[in-house]
């Protein structure tokens, strides 16, 4: 404990900012990996891999963790996790990678609305606001001119921002009660063989001659720095940072995710996409910055809900 206390806060803010740089590059590596494994067996490959590595480098702080409610926990988040990513995959084979990144990052104008449903704390003013924002957002970057529909892939990356809310939630109010090394392992171990198990079942086998150096390569980006190194900074990140600031950090995610599908996927983003994107990122600040300017007894209220036992949101 004494060596987290000796940790400036600041180091932890650092550590997520980190992980949406690494991130946004990650969607323009996951678009060409889906081209060689089907979504739910790439989710599983990389999260049973990078369970595996975290679980070598770490194996001193699972001593102890071996018992139930803490196997629940990794069990719960990688639930939730596997069901993120995988829906988020499968809008990613349909769809660009730049409005992958975006509407994935809804999840901050969602937060709010969850913990509502969830324990009964009204979403304020400001995040009503946002998300009247982040739905003319939405509407700019996916809806057609002429049909006023949404493509398929845009409406699975919608559907993944509501497990991503719910993920958000969980680690931060399981990180609070177990380690949060051992739970990172059980959570991407867990979700591995959870993606293997529904990809056995339900989609067909890889061609072994597509799995080429590049595709090596593209899993070694993914399990070693998209998700091990990330999580790690995520999970220890949000154990220390109020769940409102950290969305926000994270929801950066969505701006070098753009970036990075210009520079290195060639997408071309149109004048109606950007100011699409423009709102979204403006609710996303709306919702995640306004709150932080509640009065201390508000925060200490905060507090003593985040600490409650009874908190279990997604469980």
């Amino acid at each position: 404990m004494t060596e987290k206390r000796n940790i400036p806060g600041f180091v932890y803010k650092l550590m997520l900012l980190a992980a949406t740089v690494i991130w946004g590059i990650a969607f323009v590596v996951m678009k060409d990996a889906v081209d060689v494994l089907p979504p739910a067996q790439l989710i599983g490959v990389r999260f049973f891999l990078t369970g595996l590595l975290m679980a070598v480098v770490f194996h001193r702080s699972l001593k102890g963790t071996w018992n139930g409610p803490c196997l629940k926990a990794g069990l719960v988040l990688a639930a939730v996790t596997f069901l993120a990513f995988w829906v988020q995959t499968i809008g990613l084979a349909d769809t660009t990678p730049g409005k992958n990144a975006f509407l994935t990052a809804t999840y901050c104008v969602i937060v709010p609305f969850m913990l509502w449903a969830a324990a009964g704390k009204r979403p304020t003013v400001a995040n009503i606001g946002a998300a009247f924002l982040c739905i003319a957002g939405i509407g700019l970057v996916s809806l057609t001119a002429s049909a006023l529909t949404m493509e398929f892939g845009d409406v699975m990356t919608l559907l993944c921002a509501v497990f991503f809310a719910a993920q958000i939630i969980a680690i931060s109010h399981y990180s609070k009660k177990f380690n949060v090394l051992a739970l990172t392992v059980y959570q991407f171990l867990f979700g591995g063989l959870l993606g293997m198990l529904v990809g056995g079942l339900i989609e067909p086998m890889p061609n072994l001659s597509a799995l080429t150096p590049e595709f090596a390569f593209n899993l070694f980006y993914l399990v070693v720095f998209a998700s091990g190194l990330c999580y790690l900074f995520q999970n220890m990140g949000l154990a220390h940072v109020a769940p409102a600031q950290g969305a926000l950090l994270l929801s950066l995610e969505s701006v070098f995710g753009v970036l990075a599908s210009v520079l290195l996927y060639g997408e071309v983003v149109t004048g109606r996409m950007l100011v699409g994107f423009a709102l979204i990122f403006a609710a996303i600040l709306v919702s995640e910055l306004a709150p932080a300017r509640k009065t201390s007894e508000q925060r200490e209220g905060a507090a003593d809900y985040d600490a409650d036992e009874e908190y279990a949101p997604v469980a």
